[in-house]
This record gives structure tokens, sequence and C-alpha cells, in this order.
């Protein structure tokens, strides 16, 4: 464990001795309270639904813009073979990567809690759906970021490792919306719904956390997890 925790804590500290900390945290804060408050003031309801609406969509470009680099840049500067043979574990290794992306997403979401306050100030928020919100933001945003980690391993090109990203990562997300639902069997529109990244993400904004939605979401984080392991396992093996 303190192997891991020394590598989170180095990820974490190499986003802010680079500029993509801050170009990451200024960009997504724009971004966010610009496209939330546009809007809030014309509907003129205190809701932070549109927010979180939003979120995963700005989460699908932002989260594998933080972890191409993870593994990819490892290759490409000949860092990885030093790190593997260190007296580290391949499974300490991706878990210290992964939370340390995850503190930066921990994050820029602490940074946005002014709005929810702005909001309250304004009008009569119910703090359920605020807190179920945060929540998901959180286990989707790991699960972006586990499926993130996994695809730098297997590039060495950082464009490479966020253009898959984003294709699996989105294709995850909509296997759930109701286009494609309404064009497949009942069977598989079932399961296919349950698969979604988008659908439980949806359930827990609502501001009930169900169990099997969080099971759900760190099942999908394990799984990516443990793939990550062993993609750099055969590496090492080749």
């Amino acid at each position: 464990m303190r192997n891991t925790i020394a590598i989170a804590r180095r990820e974490f500290q190499g986003y802010f001795t680079s500029l993509i900390a801050y170009v990451f945290l200024v960009i997504y804060l724009l971004l966010t309270s610009w496209l939330f408050f546009r809007v809030f003031f014309l509907n003129g309801q205190a809701s932070m639904r549109l927010m979180f609406d939003i979120l995963p969509w700005v989460f699908l470009f932002f989260v594998p813009a933080v972890t191409m680099r993870l593994w990819a840049e490892e290759k490409k500067v000949g860092t990885m073979e030093l790190l593997m043979t260190l007296p580290v574990k391949d499974s300490e290794a991706v878990l210290g990567k992964f939370l340390g992306a995850l503190g930066l997403l921990v994050l820029a979401l602490a940074l946005t809690f002014p709005i929810p306050v702005i909001v309250a100030s304004l009008g009569n928020l119910d703090f359920g759906p605020v807190v179920g919100g945060y929540v998901a933001a959180i286990l989707m945003g790991a699960a972006y970021l586990a499926i993130g980690v996994f695809v730098s391993s297997l590039t060495q090109n950082q464009i490479v490792a966020f253009i898959l990203g984003v294709v699996i990562i989105f294709g995850l997300y909509m296997i759930g919306s109701d286009i494609v639902l309404y064009s497949v069997p009942a069977r598989v529109a079932s399961v296919l719904e349950y698969m979604s990244l988008g659908t439980h993400f949806e359930s827990i904004g609502r501001g009930v956390i169900d169990s099997r939605d969080v099971i759900y979401y760190l099942s999908v984080i394990g799984f990516f997890l443990y793939l990550n392991v062993r993609s750099i396992e055969s590496r090492k093996w080749r």
C-alpha cells in the first residue's frame, strides 16, 4: 500500500509540475460554469440538474486528456522499464496512477462547490439530488479514468490514447441511450441498458443512491484496472 500511495502522490504532483492540472482545472471550471449559468437564469429554477446533465459530456473529453499520458508517456521516454524494475507490483503501479488521476478529478469537482452555494442563495435548492449528483459524478468519473488509464497502457502515442479513450467511453455511455435501445430486441435492450455508464449515472443523480448502481461502477473500475494490470504484465513478458 505504501508503494501505491507513493506513486499516486507522484502522479498527482506531476500534474502540477507542468501546465496540465492548471489548464484542465481552469478550462473545466470555466466551461462548466458557463454552460450551467447561461441556461440557469433563463429557466429560473433553483436546481443543479443541468450541471450534472452536462457533466458526462464534459468528462468525455477531459478525462481521456488527463489519462492519456499516464502510461503512454512512460513508454515514450523509456521510464516504464525503469519503473517495472523497481520493487513495485504491477497492481500497485496501476492503482497508484489511477488514484493520482482520481485526486485531480475530485479536486476539480470540489472546486465547483461555489455553484450550488450560489444557486441555494438564489432559491430553495434541494440538496438531496446535489449530493447524489456529486456521488454519481465521482463514480462515473472514476470509471472514465479506469478506462482511460487502461487505454494509455496500450500505446505510446498520447493522441491515439486520447482518441481511443473517447471512443470507448462514448460507446459505453451511448449503449443505454433510447436511440440504441429502441433498435434492438427487448432482452438485449435490458442488458445494454444495465451496461451503460449513463443509465446508472442518471439513477444516482436523481438523489437515490442504489447499491446496484454503486456495484456497477465499482465493477467497471475493477474490470478495467484488471485489464490494465494484464496489459502491463504482457509487456514485461514481451
